[in-house]
């Protein structure tokens, strides 16, 4: 019998990072769980048989750890860039500059510093996967977005470029492309622990994406036949059909 595929996935710690390690566990993957919770790690580790790993993709020190830990205990097939996250609703004109740097720092460089990090052992694998996760905000803009926009737009052109720079190589590069998900954090996150005003993103909109469903889109793109890429993948609820049109009750 071969030896199950091997993934690293980041930002696993809660929403769609989770619940991607506990799809590809019962894929039967063997998965790396990495964020900085390492107490909620620790408990996904617990009950999903993943191995969990604190990091922080802003840490060039922490990648560099993070990736010798991996590739010395084994091979590794995918790398599912998860980590990310938005800050704010500002518009452009006021815009925290602080907010634009660490939303460029995690979304952008964060990944762009995994995958460096990993693309090696992903190309001697002889069947490696680059997977970014986007956003709809990389694919157009909507008022209070800017920030976000902008790294998010960032983050898919390292997909969409390293795709083209690897044409032959043993690697695919795929973009999972989520609209509006509703996870525990993302809005939360955004509006500083606004409960209501993160609720209000999804009220009355009849069944926004969870969590599960976006998972569920990235083992599908991770379990095809090798030779299939699928470049681009956008998700979006039924009850939305833009960034800035959706369905309310």
């Amino acid at each position: 019998m071969s030896a199950p595929l091997r993934a690293v996935v980041t930002g696993a710690s809660s929403g769609i990072g989770a619940a991607t390690v506990r799809r590809l566990r019962a894929e039967g993957w063997d998965v790396v769980a990495v964020a900085r919770r390492a107490d909620r790690l620790a408990v996904l580790a617990a009950e999903t048989g993943a191995t969990a790993l604190a990091a922080d993709v802003t840490s060039d020190d922490d990648v560099a750890r993070l990736v010798a830990e991996v590739t010395a205990a084994g091979p590794v097939h995918a790398v599912v860039n998860n980590a990310g996250g938005a800050l704010g609703t500002d518009p452009v004109e006021s815009g925290s500059i602080a907010d634009w740097s660490a939303m460029y720092e995690v979304n952008v460089l964060g990944t762009l510093r995994v995958t460096q990090g990993f693309l090696p052992a992903l190309r001697a694998s002889g069947r490696g996967d680059v997977l970014v996760l986007t956003s709809t905000a990389a694919h157009g803009t909507y008022p209070g977005g800017g920030g976000y926009v902008a790294a998010k737009h960032a983050e898919r052109q390292i997909a969409t470029t390293l795709r083209l720079e690897l044409v032959g190589e043993p690697v695919r590069v795929i973009e999972i492309a989520p609209g509006m998900v509703h996870t525990e954090e993302f809005s939360l996150t955004r509006f500083r622990g606004d409960r209501a005003a993160a609720d209000a993103v999804y009220a009355g909109v009849d069944e926004p994406l969870v969590a599960d469903d976006v998972a569920d889109a990235i083992v599908w793109t991770l379990t095809r036949p090798h030779h299939v890429n699928v470049d681009t993948l956008v998700i979006r609820p039924r009850a939305q059909v833009s960034n800035t049109q959706v369905a309310r009750r």
